[in-house]
């Protein structure tokens, strides 16, 4: 296992940093399948003979079993390095798919749930963050813009796995062979399309820093420290939890449209002159694929600018009012419901993309990557919250006999009043108390001089 060692991944002298970025790609754009999950939906209820709720299931448990290897695997990730990581996720994604092939093939519908939502969970929430911390210590000078590339790709997969597995189905069949035989390509296409990553990827050796770039010494009351918060630490904070509301409110108003995207606009406009086909309904997945992955890298680019905590205002305020929207027009604008759910999808994307740079401004990057991991059991229960909420109030709506927006009036109600909770919990957001920082012996033994807060002018803070 010597060729998966941190040790062997040091770049050498005149390391082009631009290269991690398409490793972090190579990973984060096959994991970012999962978001493609609703394609399979109708497919898996005709053939399984399961309801709504139960076929958004596995998504659900891979999205609840990321947070948690992500949270539990976060510091050996630190600690084995980024090929090791990379590596695991590409075991575990491509089994989960294999395991699930199996399942379908042999109508058995729990062994989907292990496999892709068990076994692929694992390998969604290990490979989300083994680039993450690398990048931000490659782009010291840029976090937002570092962390908004390799998340960009999770957030695009569905942009290539939604078109992708339609035309599998259509070619295989959408009986349950059809269905195992694109699991099955799925698992072994995105193994060889992963080991990309494994390869190319490196750390910076101690004491690298960009070239002409000097770190900024941020200090007083600014969200920005340069102090470190160890982990441990970080999460005795009220900043830690205070994110942590930010981003399962951000996420879970996102992730139920996501989940169930395709079903859904077919739903909304089913009464009107112009209902939506199966196949306009996957470009709608598509499109918002484009969306999200569009806001990980443009919106995190710009909280380099106008910083994190403003950026967020944006991403809960204006995605409340485009959920207000949304329930206003109802049915009446085909055009005005896509323009708006591919907005608030850049938001949910670009909560993704923002975060860990909004960590590192608080908690310095001493161990940044641990910090986020644990973060990311909000992405855990947002990932259950949101399709369990529009799901289950949807199938419950249609037994009632409601159809069109009505079935989704409540629970965009909801997202509406979970938004209007993060945006309050992020203006609640403080400076971390300097009880909570690591001693300086601690910090220079422990931190490689290039780990150090970006040079974000403090008047933008």
């Amino acid at each position: 296992m010597g060729f998966l060692d941190r040790s062997r991944i040091i770049a050498g002298a005149g390391w082009n940093r631009w290269l991690i970025p398409p490793a972090a790609l190579a990973i984060h754009f096959s994991i970012g399948q999962a978001y493609a999950w609703s394609v399979f939906k109708i497919p898996l209820e005709d053939s399984l003979d399961i309801s709504g709720t139960a076929s958004a299931l596995p998504f659900q448990i891979g999205i609840l079993v990321l947070g948690l290897s992500a949270a539990f695997g976060g510091t050996l990730v630190e600690r084995k390095g980024p090929r090791w990581a990379m590596f695991v996720s590409l075991v575990a994604f491509s089994i989960g798919f294999l395991v699930a092939a199996l399942g379908v093939a042999t109508r058995n519908y729990w062994l989907v749930v292990l496999g892709y939502g068990g076994i692929g969970g694992v390998g969604l929430g290990i490979g989300y963050i083994a680039p993450v911390s690398t990048l931000m210590k490659w782009f010291p000078d840029r976090p937002g813009m570092a962390t908004g590339t390799a998340i960009m790709g999770f957030g695009g997969g569905a942009l290539i796995a939604s078109p992708w597995s339609t035309e599998m189905l259509k070619a295989f069949g959408s009986d349950t062979s059809g269905i195992a035989k694109t699991f099955l390509v799925h698992g072994l296409a995105y193994a060889a399309f992963m080991s990309l990553g494994v390869v190319l990827v490196r750390v910076p050796p101690e004491g690298w820093r960009p070239a002409g770039w000097t770190p900024r010494d941020d200090s007083g009351k600014r969200l920005v420290t340069t102090a470190n918060v160890s982990a441990k630490n970080a999460v005795r904070t009220p900043q830690f939890w205070l994110l942590w509301v930010v981003l399962c409110m951000n996420v879970t108003a996102g992730i139920g449209i996501l989940e169930k995207a395709a079903p859904m606009i077919q739903d909304f406009f089913q009464d009107t002159a112009s209902p939506v086909s199966a196949s306009a309904a996957t470009g709608f997945v598509a499109l918002l694929s484009l969306a999200n992955m569009a806001g990980r890298f443009v919106w995190s680019s710009v909280s380099d600018v106008v910083g994190r905590k403003n950026i967020y205002r944006l991403y809960l305020g204006a995605g409340a009012l485009l959920y207000l929207t949304i329930m206003l027009e109802k049915d009446s604008s085909t055009a005005l419901f896509v323009a708006s759910t591919m907005v608030i999808l850049s938001f949910y994307g670009g909560g993704f993309a923002t975060v860990p740079a909004y960590l590192k401004d608080l908690f310095g990057t001493y161990q940044v990557g641990a910090i986020h991991g644990r973060l990311l059991t909000a992405w855990s229960v947002a990932g259950v919250a949101g399709p369990l909420i529009v799901d289950s109030i949807a199938d419950s709506a249609h037994e009632s006999g409601d159809t069109g927006p009505a079935l989704y009036t409540f629970s965009f109600t909801l997202m509406m009043g979970l938004l209007v909770v993060g945006f309050i919990a992020n203006e609640l957001v403080r400076p971390v108390n300097p009880k909570f920082h690591e001693p300086e012996s601690a910090q220079a033994e422990s931190a490689s001089p290039e780990e150090t807060p970006d040079p974000l002018p403090a008047e933008r803070r």
